[in-house]
């Protein structure tokens, strides 16, 4: 084992990968994140229980859980992935060595600082539960997750606009991996044109997986009509018309089912993503980017990170995070 291997990882937040790192030797202390925290270096190093090597945000889609953190005498990573969410995650980024990025075209909104190397596109991960199950298929098509007026008020109308074509659609929430198994076909609804989660769930179900042809690194991974089958988004006639063409030909269906399951094992397990983050540290001078951080830290607040902090702490009620974010932004 290398000596890079055998470290301990901070990791705040969602666990995701994590297990995989373990499998690789690091040595993984998950910090989860309830509600809203914010951690400082020193309560990172006391959670931890030591100096980590590195400190991994797996992201929760809340306000910036770790103040200073351009100033971490550690390797820093950020798994960001609700871009199309939070407009000011690149500018966060800027604070730490390594940006894991789920939306390939959002890359280019984080190169100010991070170089290429240690910036990468990393595609949804699939969980080592998420397994193909042997079910009586019950529902022509099935589609799952939150349908509200409020919510999701584009989604629930696209759906009653599928409802009037396709009499089999079921619409449900719950738990998706004894789910998919019981619809000939899944479908995925991508609202806001991302390469989402349920793309790679419902192929490690061993789903037949009818999906909105997006941008974002879709085609890259899959191919249409190989892995998987896309409609044009929001076109409820387009997605009617390959949905039958699938329901008409079983074996086509199963078949299209298997490959999507047998390249998600082959590429897209834990395994796969840990990999590439090892790969990435393996191949840099992780010394050399923790100095340069630090001596830049000065620019990247006055450039990136200090109006970053000063919104949260004028946005958040509890005044321990905003002392938290006010000292940060001080430096």
């Amino acid at each position: 084992m290398n000596n890079e291997a055998e470290k301990t990882i901070a990791w705040v937040g969602n666990t995701f990968f994590r297990t995989g790192m373990d499998s690789l030797g690091y040595r993984t202390v998950h910090i989860p994140i309830r509600g809203q925290q914010v951690f400082t270096w020193e309560e990172i190093v006391r959670i931890t229980g030591q100096k980590p090597y590195a400190v991994v945000y797996a992201d929760r889609s809340i306000a910036p859980p770790l103040a200073g953190v351009e100033n971490f005498p550690c390797l820093t990573v950020f798994h960001c992935i609700d871009t199309h969410i939070h407009s000011w995650y690149p500018l966060y980024a800027q604070g730490f060595d390594i940006c894991l990025v789920s939306l390939k075209d959002h890359l280019d909104r984080f190169t100010p600082r991070l170089k290429e190397s240690r910036l990468t596109w990393f595609p949804p991960v699939v969980m080592d539960n998420d397994v193909p199950l042997e079910m009586e298929k019950e529902w022509d098509l099935l589609f799952v997750g939150k349908v509200d007026p409020d919510l999701t008020p584009a989604r629930m109308k696209f759906l009653n606009e599928v409802a009037k074509l396709v009499p089999g659609l079921h619409v449900t929430q719950g738990e998706y991996r004894k789910l998919f198994p019981k619809a000939r076909v899944v479908l995925n609804i991508a609202e806001r044109g991302d390469l989402n989660f349920r793309v790679f769930e419902a192929l490690a179900c061993g789903a037949c997986l009818l999906t909105p042809r997006i941008e974002q690194g879709l085609f890259d991974l899959f191919e249409d009509g190989v892995h998987l089958v896309a409609y044009e988004p929001e076109n409820a006639e387009d997605l009617n018309a390959k949905l039958q063409m699938l329901l008409s030909n079983d074996g086509l269906r199963e078949k299209i089912a298997r490959q999507g399951n047998e390249l998600i094992e082959k590429s897209h397990r834990i395994i796969h993503r840990a990999t590439t983050l090892h790969n990435i540290i393996s191949g840099m001078n992780v010394e050399a980017a923790i100095e340069n951080r630090i001596k830049a830290a000065p620019l990247l607040r006055r450039n990136f990170l200090k109006s970053i902090y000063l919104h949260w702490a004028e946005q958040i009620g509890t005044p321990e995070f905003q002392e938290k974010y006010l000292s940060a932004a001080r430096g």
